[in-house]
């Protein structure tokens, strides 16, 4: 910046209204276009704040104009001058500033800069690699200033939500202990102790129950997680979450707190109302209608069993499935029949069958009747009974698995979801929240042959389930919660355990021994003997959240410095290699 007291930025590039006219200004910028109209010289300074028009007449300063020759897209400047109304005819409308300019007095280039690798425009078409390697001109861009200013907003407004219903912003722990339950931990290695490894931590999990321990009955925090895992368009290897933890609750009082943020949220970060309470669904439920335990509400398209029907027909898939103590269930694809070729309707088998699935089935309708390869083992009946029961009509499509009901619901729901996209019935700009409650305590690892908790082992079974912990662990359902935003799941939590005993049995029924548990949980066991209260608590995928709010399809959208999906920082190449000195310090070879 300049030494020049007078050429000290006094507002910024988007603040000048036509309230301001006759004012002395100084802006401060970025270059972001430049035109020349035979004498009169045109900039467009740009900020994060906006854009405003600065005009270099040669008849009011020949040197200030000498030096708008020169300027090019990017470099740094700072002019001073005369707020004045634009000429008419020249207003633009879409534009905030559009009803003035500036007319420069003085200019000073604060820094020249190299042409940029793409434009810094708001449709810059350019790769993803190119944009996260520059990523410094990438920001730049209004549509990834946006995304991280509405973040900022979004999380201050969370905070003061928080604040004002007491609860205690408390940071835990970054360097913590491995206790690998799901995904990969990050290691990093000690050099004072060598052979010996922190993690960073996927959750604060354990350190929020100690603090319900400790007496902080409302603890928040946003903070940064990191898991070691595979990434896609929703995930990344470092993340940041809004995790909540109360003491003396249960599951409606987490739940009604949830929804009173974002009820805040969408009424003063996004100009809506919305209605609560939110739908609750149970697991169950959500796998039989929806085929997820994450659906999207945004359009219908439900799953319907035909499982009764389908044991009356002489379709031996359909009724040896039936009679097997399997299931038949399909989706009306409404209007599908007009925009599925025979072709594509052929490609939906492989899709099918990623998910598990043997195969898939289909039928037509049209105005003549139904149309399929299988409707021979149908009488004229049971194909009406049929369509009535999938509320199919002239131009739907209707699609069938017939298999298990834990592999039908699993293809029958990307199925679904394929569908919308392909029908193109997905609302834009619309949000549905709803609640999956409950969730089963565990899940079948067939090839380790062992239970696994379907959230974490800290969740506590619903009352009247602790003696089927051991004896029938199947049929323990979890006081656990997921809040699921158009298909996404944004949040998970549930009511911990607080009882030793009680942990030390869903220990056992995960195969946990004694010595396992105290090594990785010691220090958790213990304090659950020093008086834990009733506990509870969730937390909030804030990138996603951030994300859909803003209806963007990557949270790479929403976060200053992202990784690749292989996990790479295109700007810095992290990461990089160590040089052998380092390496020796930390006991560790390569």
């Amino acid at each position: 910046m300049t030494n020049d007291a007078k050429m000290k930025r006094t507002h910024t590039c988007g603040q000048l209204r036509s309230a301001d006219m006759g004012k002395r200004i100084v802006l401060t910028g970025w270059v972001n276009t430049r035109r020349d109209h035979g004498g009169l010289i045109f900039v467009d300074m740009r900020d994060r704040y906006g854009l405003t028009q600065v005009v270099f007449n040669p008849e009011e300063n020949s040197e200030a104009h000498s030096v708008a020759e020169s300027l090019r897209s990017e470099y740094v400047i700072a002019v001073s001058g005369t707020v004045s109304p634009r000429p008419e005819g020249t207003i633009n409308e879409d534009l905030p500033t559009g009803e003035i300019e500036v007319v420069v007095e003085s200019v000073e280039v604060l820094n020249e800069a190299k042409t940029p690798p793409f434009e810094v425009a708001d449709d810059t078409e350019v790769s993803p690699e190119l944009r996260l390697k520059y990523r410094y001109i990438d920001l730049r861009r209004e549509p990834m200033q946006k995304g991280i200013m509405f973040r900022h907003k979004l999380f201050h407004l969370m905070r003061n939500y928080l604040d004002a219903q007491g609860f205690v912003d408390i940071e835990t722990p970054m360097l913590t202990k491995s206790t690998p339950e799901g995904a990969r931990d990050f290691l990093v290695p000690s050099r004072v102790n060598p052979g010996h490894f922190y993690a960073l931590p996927q959750s604060p999990q354990l350190f929020k129950q100690v603090l319900m321990v400790s007496g902080y009955d409302r603890y928040y925090q946003v903070v940064r997680c990191f898991r070691d895992e595979d990434l896609r368009a929703d995930r990344q290897p470092e993340f940041t979450q809004l995790d909540i933890e109360m003491s003396f609750v249960d599951e409606g009082d987490i739940i009604d707190l949830i929804e009173g943020v974002f009820k805040e949220v969408f009424e003063k970060l996004m100009g809506q109302q919305i209605d609560t309470p939110f739908l609750q669904l149970s697991y169950e439920e959500a796998m039989l209608r929806f085929g997820t335990d994450k659906p999207d509400l945004r359009y219908e398209m439900e799953i319907v069993d035909i499982t009764d029907l389908a044991k009356q027909t002489d379709f031996k898939v359909f009724k040896s499935v039936a009679e097997s103590g399997g299931c038949v269930r399909g989706i009306t694809a409404k209007g599908g029949a007009t925009k599925y070729s025979r072709r594509e309707i052929d490609e939906l088998v492989p899709f099918a069958q990623q998910f598990g699935a043997k195969g898939l089935a289909w039928i037509r309708v049209d105005e003549s009747g139904f149309t399929s390869p299988i409707a021979k083992f149908f009488s004229d009946d049971q194909l009406k009974e049929l369509g009535e029961r999938m509320d199919a009509e002239a131009g739907d499509l209707m699609l069938f698995i017939a298999d298990k009901p834990a592999i039908a619901a699993n293809t029958l729901g990307p199925l679904r979801e394929s569908a919308a996209r392909k029908l193109d019935i997905i609302p834009k700009g619309q949000f549905k929240f709803c609640w999956v409650v409950d969730f089963p305590m565990f899940e079948r690892n067939e090839e380790e042959n062992r239970w696994e908790a379907l959230h974490h082992p800290f969740t506590s079974p619903k009352p009247g389930h602790e003696d089927m912990l051991e004896s029938d662990p199947e049929k323990v359902s979890a006081r656990a919660y997921d809040i699921v935003l158009n298909g996404t799941e944004i949040g998970g939590g549930s009511i911990r355990i607080h009882r030793e005993d009680v942990q030390e049995r869903v220990f056992r029924a995960l195969g946990i021994d004694e010595a396992t548990a105290r090594q990785k949980f010691g220090f958790l066991l213990d304090a659950l003997q020093y008086g834990a209260p009733p506990h509870g608590g969730i937390a909030l995928g804030l990138d996603r959240v951030v994300t859909l709010l803003l209806g963007l399809d990557t949270i790479r959208d929403v976060i200053a410095f992202p990784k690749t999906q292989r996990a790479f920082c295109l700007m810095t190449d992290a990461p990089g290699e160590v040089d052998a000195r380092q390496l020796k310090e930390l006991g560790l070879k390569i």
